[in-house]
């Protein structure tokens, strides 16, 4: 008889800023491989902050996206590599027309053991563009997930402003640029 706990996939996590959450929710729950995504805040000063309290910009916060991923079916690196795609991480604390440090460009580490592939990216990507890349690359602290209303945003409401002109040309990015990389289930 199959034991079922070692059949179970080995998982890992890793915590993105790139802008409004929404967007980067929006793509990587459509990445094969990736299992979980939930949009939240981390790295700021206020335990457990409201939406509200994050834009406002005192929190310290950023607004996330924590991935729970199969790294036996995509990479971390490969991740990172979509991750900078789908954003500027040359615009400090902006995505768009999205201002303020909530929208800053971030990698948060969960397992210091990824440290040195997320470092390399990061390196690679900046040199690629001049040196000129703002991502923050920390330890991820003070994390909590957003309020049920913005998980699954882009899908629950597709047709709402934000999501036609600014979340579905990232989606749509995603999709052409990584075809090989999108979930078919």
């Amino acid at each position: 008889m199959t034991n079922p706990l070692t059949s179970v996939a080995q998982t890992k996590v890793i915590t993105l800023g790139g802008g409004c959450f929404w967007c980067t929710e929006a793509v990587f729950v459509r990445v094969n491989g990736v299992i979980d995504v939930t949009s939240g805040y981390c790295n700021g000063h206020t335990l457990n902050p409201t939406y509200a309290q994050v834009c406002e910009g005192d929190t310290g916060h950023n607004e996330v996206v924590r991935l729970v991923y199969d790294p036996k079916r995509i990479s971390l690196r490969e991740l990172l590599e979509i991750f900078f795609v789908i954003h500027d991480p040359t615009t400090l604390n902006r995505q768009g027309n999205d201002v303020g440090t909530q929208y800053r460009s971030g990698i948060y580490l969960s397992d210091e053991a990824d440290r040195a592939v997320a470092q390399q990216v990061l390196d690679e990507v900046n040199a690629a563009l001049s040196g000129c890349v703002v991502t923050e690359l920390k330890t991820l602290s003070n994390y909590s997930a957003a309020e049920a209303y913005h998980q699954d945003y882009f899908e629950q409401h597709p047709e709402q402003g934000y999501c036609a002109f600014v979340v579905a040309p990232k989606v749509q990015k995603f999709m052409k640029t990584f075809a090989n990389r999108v979930k078919h289930d």
